[in-house]
This record gives C-alpha cells, structure tokens and sequence, in this order.
C-alpha cells in the first residue's frame, strides 16, 4: 500500500511494479499532481527551487513562464498514464492500525484496505504551521499561509507584513513589494543566501544533513532550509531595490499591525505567515512510531520501531531531491521484507 501520489509516492508505485509488488496507491487529491496543484499561480517554473526527473520520464525542458502548478501536474498526470499506475482517488486515509494478524489496517473515507506494509508519502502541504504569538487573535487586518496565498493581486495598495525565512517568503515577497503600499519582511533569524547556481552535489549535502537528525529519532527539518536562499532574478531585483531588508521577529500582535518590545511598531492589512509545513502524519499515530525526541527514528526510509512502515518525502526525501530515490528504496525494501514474510510462513 502506498498513502499519497505525489512525486515520491509515484517513485514508488512505479518501484514496486517494476519488482512485481502488488500494491494500490490511495491519493487524497482529485487529480494528479501532489502538492504542485495548489501552488500559487504566479509561481512561474523558472521560479521554483528545482524539480528532479520521476523515474525513466525526464520532464524536459518545459516553458519556464508557465505556472509550476500546471506543469507539474501534468507530468506528474502524464507519468500515471505511461505506467498503468494502480491509483485510486480520492480517497483519504483517517488512520492506519494493527489488524491484530501481522497486518495493518488502512482506514479510509471509501472504506479499510488490508497491507502487509505501507510506504506513507503523505508530504507536508496539509499541514500548514502557524506559530503563536501574543495578540494574534486582535490582528483585525487578514492572516493567511501560503497555503492560501493565491497571488499578489490580492494584496495590491496592502501594507503586508510577511513572516518567514524560507524560499516560499523571498519569492512572495519580491512580486507583493511590486503591488503593496508597503512590504515588511521579518524573520527569526538573519538569511542566508546562496550565490550563484544550486548544484546537484549541494542537494546531496544538504539532504545528508537532514538524514542525520531522522536517524536520530528528531524532528526533521527542511531540506531548503539548509541549502541557503537562492537568488533568483526575481529576488536579485527585489534585493535591489531594498525590499530584502529583513527585520528580527517581532514580540506581539496588535489589533494595527505588528510590535516589538523596543517600541518599534509597523502598521499592517495584511499578516502573510510563510512559516513551513509540518509532516502530515497524524493517520499513523495508532502505531505509535515517535521516539522520545518528538521525531521517528529511521534508517533509511525504514521507520526502525516498524519496518512494515516506510517514510517518503519525510525529512532527507521531503523535496524532489530526494524524493525519487527514496521511492525507489522504499520499494526495494518493501519488496525484501514481503519475500521474508513467505519464507518464514512457508
């Protein structure tokens, strides 16, 4: 069983066939193209961090001007119609449980499927973090994720406040600053930026990184997040004009706007909280994977406590570096584990 059809979700579908695995991928989406779909629709594709190959189908070289949300997404629609992929959706998991024989039990919306593994590539983008700040129920102008951030037309003639240290906060930034009356951009700590072209062996290192705490048993953090920011044109030009100043995280809310314990205070329409995503995993809590650390301890894509149960694009494999080939693990694993299973009930 396979729990989300987003790039490492289909890595892996397309794995587990190749190894004559049967198996069925439950998609929570309507349509195909994971968490791309709900991209902003400004985001062009030459703005993106970066989108690696699924297997054996390169996306080629597609017009940058178009939305990434679209392209994506049809690459990723086009990618379960060339291999038959066995994807049934929309169908969303409410929890994954012991059946109580060696299997588990995959409770859905449609209905329970029986597994004798699951590889859960659920992502992030369900769940949107927002952190607490005092006031932040006074603010009477509008907050939002960019979960729901549909563009910067709808902050035109807005004084916005954007809060956030991430890719998502330097691209939103640069096109808002362009319609707003006024953009402030405020961070928890300073940024770091990364000149030049982000290269393949910057990935690896970055993804190792991010490997080491998983093995750990703590909360993985974001791939991106240790990459450093990418200049791209766009932020070059908002860089230029000033609109990358950062100011350290403000203290409280205010039903105006925004403040610091140092008197400073900036008037704001428009809070736009760029604050990350967290693991949507909330479905295998019956299985009781955490460690005490707050995170699952993992080798590989194998959770450790449970090697029926496999993370992708959790920590190292949560971007399209990883994604891929941590599908393509998960699969080998998975495939090694039910061949052990009938041996040992032969």
């Amino acid at each position: 069983m396979v729990i989300g059809a987003g790039q490492a979700g289909l890595s892996a579908s397309y794995f587990l066939r190749h190894y004559g695995v049967g198996h069925v991928v439950l998609d929570g989406a309507p349509v195909a193209g994971g968490a791309w779909q709900h991209r902003w629709p400004s985001l062009r594709l030459g703005k993106v961090h970066g989108i690696h190959d699924l297997p054996d189908m390169p996306l080629g070289r597609p017009d940058e001007s178009r939305p990434a949300s679209e392209v994506v997404s049809e690459y990723f629609a086009a990618f379960e119609r060339k291999n038959e992929l066995p994807i049934i959706r929309p169908v969303r998991v409410t929890s994954v449980r012991e059946k109580g024989d060696g299997r588990l039990l995959v409770v859905t919306d449609k209905g329970e499927w029986v597994a004798r593994a699951v590889i859960n590539a659920t992502g992030t983008w369900e769940r949107p973090f927002w952190p607490h700040y005092p006031g932040q129920r006074t603010f009477q102008g509008r907050q939002l994720h960019t979960a729901d951030y549909q563009g910067p037309e709808e902050m035109a003639g807005k004084r916005v406040v954007v809060v956030g240290g991430g890719a998502s906060a330097t691209q939103a930034l640069a096109e808002i600053s362009l319609v707003a009356a006024d953009t402030t951009w405020v961070t928890r700590r300073p940024p770091v930026w990364r000149e030049g072209p982000f290269k393949e062996q910057d990935g690896r290192a970055a993804v190792a990184l991010v490997d080491e705490r998983v093995r750990a048993g703590l909360p993985p953090i974001s791939v991106v997040g240790v990459t450093g920011l990418g200049v791209t044109p766009d932020v070059a030009e908002a860089r230029a004009r000033g609109v990358m100043e950062r100011l350290p995280m403000f203290d409280r809310v205010v039903p105006d706007g925004v403040e610091w314990s140092d008197g400073r205070h900036v008037p704001a329409d428009v809070i736009l909280w760029a604050t990350g995503f967290r693991a949507a995993l909330d479905h295998l809590a019956p299985l009781r994977l955490r460690a005490p650390g707050g995170g699952i301890l993992m080798d590989g894509t194998r959770v450790v406590v449970d090697p029926r149960i496999h993370l992708v694009g959790y920590g190292p494999s949560a971007s399209t570096v990883g994604a891929t080939r941590a599908g393509r693990a998960a699969a080998r694993e998975v495939r090694d584990l039910l061949a052990r299973q009938a041996v040992s009930a032969a």
